[in-house]
């Protein structure tokens, strides 16, 4: 989804106007305080630890207009009496929720409009528990709310015209933007984000990769508005471990099962950015606090001058066109002359379609096809300082690649792969060359995305992972170290989450519209840049199926298992955008 500009903030409400109530301060009900009351609107916080109750004073201070009053921060539900709008905020829970609402009706007098932030628990037995049905209305917020976040007004059969106006003003004064999910299509989504975020939990907790190297990968390789162990932060642990159990208990699904590191960080007072303390560290207001997490060395990196590039598909013509670009003279080196001269044309075609959109100048193209030159002769390679494959995503074929590529290169070229699934150390060990060799998987298309997920096997130098982090900087992509292991980061965690929406298909009952509801629902609430299944159709069917089938071999379990659907697609050639047939491509502009 596109992102939001930043909304305006409201006028400052007059001192006249009633009072906002919200019960319940933890992760969603103390965004929604802090942005009522950062717009200038008077607030009645309602919470029965003394401890949140300090802690969103504190941040409250930060928040408001200079000058204002604080918000009033109590656990006395009776100060909801003179208030004009009441929202209950409390953990989702349908027994809870019910008590909260309960609470409210025995002080406001009737009239008073409340709004639950419910997600899953069904709003017409809310409303007809809380004892007034005619003022309730929900909020479904998918994750704590900021400025411009979306969120879905949800009304029932029972809801009053009154009430379904306040909750309209209430957006407005937090300056929030309303969507239309439904009711399942946000389930869906929400937990097929909750399984993402739950496995890139249990990843960090093997100690496979730091925190902020999963964030980073997949932030910037999938486009995620933040990544996945931030957002628990966001949402709370506890909060995000009681939607999992809920999920887990109702399903029995075990991918819903909480990751043992979150109850860990739970029990050690580490629940998120609402302590201060979670996955990451956060000050008084809130704010994330930087992280030091040292200076890799890279004085044993070796200069690179040429660079060479072996294949001619999109990955190879998109990291030679990244390349030629960063001013390094390139040699593409294709099966024969044709395919090169057909990957040169395709990248000057790539280069000129950047001059039209203005992200490229027309003499930095000249100066990139100027140090560009294709061939057919292995050879070329001889006098490069670094090599990257880029041939089919085949074991035989990259080891046979390698095989030549240890043969015709000078000692100490450094020799890449960029495979997204297969073994770094099966292509190291054909190489004859191990120490030389590293993984450095590209995101297709490679002039745009920014990530480079650097992979080291058991054998490789640290002189070639320091060559390989300096060559990436001066590219100006971000990298991010890794372990050999299949899927690296971003594929291990996006391709189960995507073979759980493929699963959604085969549910009993199934809605017709569940692809397009299901991608809407991921987008729009989640801020997601497209849907799961608009990205499948996106890396291409084959692929993903190829990647399916690889995690699948390495981790045979549920997660992983590949999807039948998915099968029967690229069987019937039904591959995504590459050939316009797939999940969502009736819905692309036509040529």
């Amino acid at each position: 989804m596109t992102a939001q500009p930043p909304l305006p903030a409201p006028a400052p409400a007059p001192v006249s106007a009633p009072a906002i109530g919200i019960v319940g301060l933890g992760s969603v009900g103390e965004a929604l305080l802090l942005l009522l009351h950062g717009a200038g609107h008077r607030v009645v916080g309602v919470d029965t630890d003394p401890a949140v109750l300090a802690r969103v004073g504190r941040r409250a201070g930060a928040a408001g207009p200079a000058g204002a009053p604080g918000p009033v921060l109590t656990d006395d539900h009776a100060l909801l009496r003179e208030t004009g709008l009441v929202v209950e905020a409390v953990p989702e829970d349908r027994a809870v929720k019910a008590e909260a609402l309960r609470r409210i009706t025995g002080v406001c007098p009737p009239g008073t409009p409340l709004i639950t932030t419910t997600v899953s628990a069904p709003l017409a037995r809310l409303a007809i528990a809380s004892g007034r049905p005619a003022d309730l209305a929900g909020l479904r917020l998918f994750t704590p709310p900021s400025a411009g976040s979306p969120v879905e007004p949800v009304h029932t059969a029972l809801t009053s015209a009154g009430t379904a106006a306040a909750l309209e003003l209430l957006l407005d004064a937090a300056g929030l933007t309303a969507v239309e999910v439904g009711t399942q299509p946000a389930a869906d989504a929400t937990a097929l984000v909750l399984g993402l975020l739950n496995r890139a939990a249990a990843l960090y907790d093997e100690g496979y990769v730091p925190h902020h190297a999963v964030d980073t990968a997949m932030r910037l390789g999938c486009g995620l508005p933040a990544g996945p162990l931030e957002t628990l932060d966001r949402i709370g642990l506890d909060t995000a471990h009681a939607a999992l159990s809920d999920l887990w208990q109702r399903t029995g699904d075990r991918s819903f099962a909480p990751a043992p590191v979150l109850g860990r960080m739970i029990a050690e007072g580490r629940p998120g950015r609402k302590a201060g303390r979670g996955f990451y560290s956060y000050d008084e207001t809130g704010t994330l606090l930087p992280e030091h997490t040292g200076v890799p060395d890279e004085t044993t990196a070796r200069p690179v001058h040429r660079v060479g590039v072996v294949g001619s598909g999109a990955m190879a013509r998109g990291i030679a066109e990244v390349t030629a670009s960063a001013g390094h003279p390139t040699v593409l080196v294709a099966r024969s002359a044709g395919k090169a001269r057909g990957a040169l044309d395709g990248i000057a075609d790539s280069l000129t379609r950047g001059v039209r959109r203005g992200k490229v100048t027309p003499a930095a193209r000249d100066e990139a096809l100027a140090v560009l030159e294709g061939t057919a002769d292995l050879g070329a390679l001889a006098r490069c300082d670094l090599v990257i494959e880029a041939v089919a995503e085949d074991p035989d074929v990259k080891r046979e690649m390698f095989t030549a590529l240890g043969e015709v290169c000078a000692p100490g070229t450094v020799l890449a792969t960029t495979t997204s699934s297969l073994s770094v150390a099966a292509c190291a060990e054909a190489s004859g060359r191990p120490a030389d060799v590293v993984g450095l998987h590209f995101f297709n298309p490679a002039p745009v995305m920014r990530l480079v997920e650097i992979v080291h096997a058991p054998a490789t130098a640290p002189a070639t992972l320091a060559t390989a982090r300096a060559f990436c900087r001066g590219l100006r992509k971000t990298a991010v170290e890794c372990p050999d292991r299949t899927g690296f980061i971003v594929n291990s965690l996006l391709f189960p989450y995507l073979g759980a929406a493929l699963a959604l298909l085969d549910r009993p009952g199934a809605d017709d519209r569940v692809v397009e509801r299901t991608d809407t629902a991921v987008q729009h609430g989640f801020g997601y840049p497209m849907g799961p299944f608009a990205l499948l159709d996106t890396i291409g069917l084959d692929v993903s199926l190829a990647i399916q089938n690889r995690l699948y071999e390495r981790f045979p379990t549920p997660d992983y298992l590949p999807s039948q659907a998915l099968s029967e697609l690229v069987a019937a050639d039904l591959l995504g955008r590459k050939n316009r047939q797939g999940l969502r491509t009736a819905s692309l502009p036509a040529r």
